[in-house]
């Protein structure tokens, strides 16, 4: 199953128009972040478990988190959830500059050296909570969140730059969330609904516990 065939077929049969988007994610390699035994089902239409119990999102919802990103070459973007690396890859592929937050440190480690082999060394990542972001490199112009929480946390939205956008998974019980994205408009969040998902959870200070 080509990285071609999954960008017409998931992708593009779908919806997905942005081509920042589509170039990247017919450029990388997606069986390289999941185990060897999952090679051969790395470009199929659903989410992969990687470790600690969680998982690659299926290539259609990465497609769309990124394209509803509303992103441009060139702008900051802070990403929660780093797990198999594989999302942060698209939005390196798309231009962006990517700074990411991973709170499992084995997933922490493993994508970090994944992603230097990959070619990805101007990628900057952090072992932290990502409910609480990343003040040191704050304002971003984008961020996203790939885990779903209860609430959107208040530190994302104080660290999101004037007219920035954010998306996370929000909803009231685990596993069953809505895209919820934000605006941030002379200093007001704005909230957009964009659908139904689901997304393994958002844990730290600021989320699930």
């Amino acid at each position: 199953y080509s990285r071609r065939r999954m960008v017409q077929e998931q992708l593009v049969a779908r919806g997905i128009t942005n081509k920042h988007v589509l170039r990247a994610m017919e450029s990388i390699p997606r069986h390289l972040f999941v185990s060897e035994a999952l090679h051969a089902t790395a470009y199929s239409d659903r989410p992969l478990p990687i470790a600690n119990g969680q998982t690659i999102s299926q290539p259609y919802v990465v497609a769309l988190m990124c394209q509803l990103l509303l992103a441009e070459p060139n702008m900051r973007v802070l990403e929660i959830g780093t797990g198999s690396g594989y999302q942060a890859a698209v939005l390196y592929e798309m231009g962006l500059n990517v700074f990411s937050v991973e709170r499992i440190e084995n997933l922490y480690q493993n994508t970090s050296a994944l992603l230097k082999q990959l070619g990805y060394k101007s990628m900057t990542l952090s072992l932290s909570d990502g409910t609480l972001g990343w003040t040191r490199h704050a304002p971003y112009d984008r961020i996203i969140v790939a885990a779903g929480g209860p609430n959107v946390p208040q530190a994302l939205k104080d660290q999101l730059a004037e007219g920035g956008i954010m998306l996370i998974p929000v909803g009231d019980e685990r596993k069953k969330q809505r895209i919820v994205r934000v605006f941030k408009i002379n200093g007001q969040c704005r909230e957009e609904d964009c659908g139904a998902v689901s997304f393994v959870d958002l844990v730290g200070a600021d989320g699930w516990r």
